[in-house]
């Protein structure tokens, strides 16, 4: 699985650095109030990339990590329970040949 995250991964940069190579440009963006912002294209891309991945990446590490410490809270009360452990099995009773009558 972790071959398969870092292979993703290079894939990924190695797509925006072809990206960036064959597109490095100026580029105007209107802002707010008159502003302007000029910038190359592939920081732009990178930003707004950012922009959306980061949140929802958070979001969801967070989620994991509350998934985790409620499984080790549950796993926790489970061995501490109030109820006590089963008593062992007790063999089966032996049984004697009874003479018919």
């Amino acid at each position: 699985m972790r071959f398969l995250k870092t292979l993703i991964w290079v894939t990924i940069i190695v797509g925006l650095i072809v990206f960036a190579i064959n597109n490095w440009g100026p580029v105007s963006v209107r802002l707010w109030g008159g502003l302007r912002l000029d910038t190359k294209l592939p920081a732009l891309v990178v930003v707004a990339f950012l922009l959306g991945f980061l949140p929802l990446y958070l979001l969801h590490r967070t989620q994991v990590w509350r998934m985790k410490r409620r499984i080790l809270t549950l796993e926790g009360n489970q061995r501490t329970s109030a109820f006590p452990p089963p008593p062992p099995a007790s063999p089966p009773p032996s049984y004697t040949a009874v003479d018919s009558i």
